[in-house]
């Protein structure tokens, strides 16, 4: 991280970060496809942490709390991380590469979410709506936590949640009948 920070992340080779980190090329291609997946390292396990979480969700939940608890669960289990995240965004952004993988990650997350929500009989359309609809809130929601580390993730995603739903909701029901979210404070 340090090396695409100080370099920016073009300029940086494989090389200089098997350098760094007291490895060969060869090391770093055992455990890396290229330099774009040093920054996107955990994303399988935090996709399968996320499908297992709502795989043992409560069949009573609504499909969108279900999928949205999954990934608040997945969320503070990456708690350990945050201090990384603004670093990595700020990499990310950096570059229109790196851009596309973000998204294709987060496509992928919706792809599982989605396929998780069928197995819980959700019809195909409903579940794909839903999981990009829940990987939407994850994404503000961990956004907003990655600038300020001390702030309630859960009512972070419970704020990006009830945003949401404002956002689609008919507007002859107005805010008044939407769930409230909990205040985040610093």
């Amino acid at each position: 991280m340090a090396l695409f920070l100080d370099r920016g992340y073009a300029e940086v080779t494989v090389a200089q970060i098997a350098d760094r980190a007291g490895l060969t090329k060869r090391t770093f291609f055992n455990h890396f496809a290229d330099k774009r997946e040093v920054l996107f390292a955990g994303a399988a396990a935090f996709q399968a942490d996320v499908v297992r979480y709502l795989d043992e969700a409560s069949g009573a939940a609504a499909p969108v709390d279900a999928a949205v608890e999954a990934l608040t669960r997945g969320g503070l289990a990456l708690s350990r991380y945050i201090a990384f995240a603004n670093a990595r965004r700020q990499v990310i952004d950096s570059s229109p590469e790196l851009q596309e993988r973000d998204l294709i990650k987060m496509a992928s997350l919706a792809s599982a979410i989605a396929q998780a929500l069928c197995r819980r009989r959700v019809p195909a359309e409903s579940a794909t709506l839903t999981a990009q609809a829940a990987v939407a809130v994850f994404s503000a929601a961990y956004a907003d936590w990655a600038k300020d580390n001390t702030a309630d993730f859960r009512a972070l995603m419970q704020r990006s949640l009830a945003a949401m739903r404002q956002a689609v909701a008919p507007p002859e029901l107005g805010a008044a009948t939407l769930m409230k979210a909990p205040a985040v404070h610093p």
